[in-house]
């Protein structure tokens, strides 16, 4: 279990292709991953409604992105282990999350996102972050 900074989270985000992908700038990244799992990297979720869990710092759903053995009907659409989202290390969480963006809904797929991040002004997510040194 990792509990990432914030700043460590943007730099992290930024080194793996985050800012700007798919038109989302860095601070709808980081915002997204605290509100969605207050930056744990362990974090998991149930969902009762559709029997579905959520997954990792970017709360990954089985239902639709993961395969967790346990979700009815899952799509896998990431061809991933939910446990693999888990990891401190979250390059399938990021490379899961690029794949969940390319699809029409983007950024809305994120619950945590469409609630506290769309149409705000982001700039407190990184600043006093020195994410210039570490390209």
């Amino acid at each position: 279990m990792k509990l990432f900074e914030r700043c460590e989270l943007a730099g992290t985000m930024k080194k793996m292709g985050l800012d700007g992908y798919r038109g989302y700038s860095l601070p709808n990244w980081v915002c997204t991953a605290f509100f969605e799992s207050s930056f744990y990297t362990d974090r998991t979720n149930f969902n009762r409604g559709d029997n579905s869990t959520d997954y990792g710092i970017l709360q990954i759903n089985s239902r639709w992105w993961c395969n967790d053995d346990k979700t009815p009907r899952s799509h896998n659409a990431c061809n991933i282990n939910c446990r693999d989202l888990l990891s401190d290390d979250i390059t399938q969480s990021v490379i899961c999350a690029k794949r969940v963006v390319r699809d029409p809904q983007g950024m809305e797929a994120w619950v945590g996102w469409r609630n506290h991040c769309k149409g705000r002004d982001l700039s407190q997510w990184i600043k006093d972050c020195k994410l210039d040194i570490l390209l």
